[in-house]
């Protein structure tokens, strides 16, 4: 089955088989003196956002990566600390590392300490580290282990939060995977906001307009259509449920406010408004990762049982006349990856092009699109 959640122009964009553009990435990153193993762990990272529908998170972030590296505010070879081991917890100093890089390996604890020793339940967080892209690859992780993941991170102020027009606090994304027998784990990979940054800088690199209550013009606090203005420092993104309190707005600004105490705070980390995340200043962002055991609950086997019982149960209800059908949360984004697995990639030619900008600057062989004449 041939599926995409977003509709592709095809005049638009270029398809690049899978393979091809983990190769491309990976030479790129290793150009720069990033370990190989390490630029492999971003690669994966990157290119899961593109083959799930997420191009907001994907390869159109890589000149924001190389940015950073070149103006010495992401290390290439930090000396990541383990500043506190217990039984269950774990705190990590990322000393500035690509945030790929030391959220995988404090995923990787997380995951040992829940599974081994009888614990059941393990937390690891991180400081002093950087954006570590798409917040489900990490609870994934755990879920391709039979177990529950999470994993939140900080994030640069660009949101405005409810009574406020000012940017403050950040996009603060919240991922949970858990296990299903039979079939792809549940993924829910959420914005606290009401779209991540990312989605509107699609929009802008596309000259279109965004939708209504996306943004808002700090100067009047009015809604605003304009990618420019809403990513600009004179306007701000909207938390989940918008503007004001009457559809949630105030929620979303509460779990924004959750990530930044247990991803920030808790960590020794900084909190939204005080997090970096220009090209040539560090971020000193903070990240919460979770793993649950189920084996110590009801049993991992009877877990997974459960789970495909509650998700067919989710998709067997009465549907909305305006829907054809009820989806589940990542059905949507494993679909589309089985696709662009088999079809390529599709990489909107503008960041194509800046791509290759790159590949050439850094003497590295440049991406080939898929012959499809």
């Amino acid at each position: 089955m041939l599926f995409e959640k977003v509709k592709i122009d095809e005049k638009e964009y270029y398809r690049v088989s899978k393979d091809e553009l983990s190769d491309f990435v990976v030479s790129i990153f290793v150009k720069l003196g990033v370990p190989k193993h390490d630029a492999e762990i971003v690669a994966e990272n990157l290119i899961m956002a593109d083959l799930m529908g997420v191009e907001s998170h994907g390869v159109q972030r890589l000149k924001r990566y190389v940015d950073g590296i070149k103006a010495g505010a992401v290390k290439v070879n930090p000396d990541i600390k383990v500043i506190v081991d217990r039984p269950s917890m774990a705190l990590l100093d990322g000393d500035e590392a690509l945030g790929q890089v030391v959220a995988h390996r404090a995923m990787r604890m997380a995951i040992s300490k829940a599974k081994g020793e009888g614990n059941g339940i393990a937390v690891v967080g991180v400081k002093n580290s950087n954006h570590y892209g798409i917040a489900g690859y990490y609870a994934l992780m755990a879920a391709r282990e039979d177990i529950i993941g999470m994993s939140m991170t900080t994030s640069r102020p660009l949101v405005a939060h409810t009574g406020s027009v000012e940017k403050f606090i950040g996009t603060n994304p919240i991922a949970l995977a858990a296990p299903v027998e039979g079939e792809e784990p549940f993924l829910l990979d959420m914005a606290t906001s009401v779209v991540p940054s990312g989605k509107i800088e699609v929009y802008r690199r596309k000259n279109k307009k965004i939708p209504d209550g996306w943004a808002i013009d700090s100067r009047t606090g009015e809604i605003t259509n304009d990618p420019n203005l809403a990513l600009s420092s004179e306007g701000a993104i909207l938390p989940l449920g918008g503007l004001g309190e009457l559809l949630g707005g105030h929620k979303g600004y509460g779990l924004a406010v959750m990530v930044d105490i247990l991803s920030g705070v808790l960590m020794g980390a900084v909190w939204s408004k005080h997090v970096g995340g220009t090209s040539d200043k560090h971020s000193d962002v903070g990240h919460f990762f979770m793993a649950i055991d189920p084996d110590v609950f009801v049993g991992r086997e009877e877990f997974k049982k459960s789970m495909k019982k509650m998700l067919q149960e989710l998709r067997d209800a009465k549907k909305h006349p305006q829907f054809d059908r009820i989806w589940t949360h990542g059905e949507k984004g494993f679909l589309t990856a089985a696709t662009r697995n088999k079809i390529g990639v599709p990489i909107y030619k503008k960041v194509f092009a800046e791509m290759n900008e790159i590949a050439k600057e850094l003497g590295v062989e440049e991406l080939k699109p898929i012959d499809r004449s």
